[in-house]
């Protein structure tokens, strides 16, 4: 996010956030986001596409709802993003498995241990996050070694 975004940990800007991934859950044909983990700056997401084009066009709308809705939140106007979204192409279940692990996990990285469950991830907040389509996020990834 760009300096002066408010942290997104805060349930006034998290609220935002989950009504946009709510949203477009089911209104995205061959886009879903399977898992999130909202951290202070940034927000993590494992998503699938069915394709590049679903995938580029997934994100767009994602990110363009969020910043139009913390925009509204906070009052202001123009990018609330510093950088656009980076990717990364997965591939094996213990690829997936460790990807989802971190972000399911990435408060204990930032904020210390903790045996509580991520209430700013999809870990707690389920109904805002769509089924997995592929074999690697439904069976695959909890079978790697």
């Amino acid at each position: 996010m760009r300096r002066g975004v408010w942290n997104l940990r805060a349930q006034r800007c998290f609220r935002p956030i989950a009504a946009a991934l709510s949203e477009l859950r089911g209104e995205r044909e061959g886009f879903r986001v399977v898992h999130f983990s909202v951290q202070g700056n940034h927000i993590h997401l494992v998503a699938e596409a069915d394709d590049r084009r679903a995938m580029t066009q997934g994100m767009r709308a994602l990110l363009i709802r969020i910043a139009k809705r913390l925009n509204d939140l906070m009052g202001t106007r123009g990018r609330v993003y510093a950088d656009r979204f980076h990717e990364r192409i997965l591939q094996s279940p213990r690829e997936v498995r460790n990807v989802v692990r971190y972000v399911l996990e990435n408060d204990r990285h930032h904020f210390g241990a903790s045996h509580e469950p991520d209430r700013f991830s999809s870990a707690v907040a389920t109904d805002v996050v769509s089924a997995p389509g592929s074999w690697l996020l439904r069976l695959g990834w909890p079978r790697a070694p």
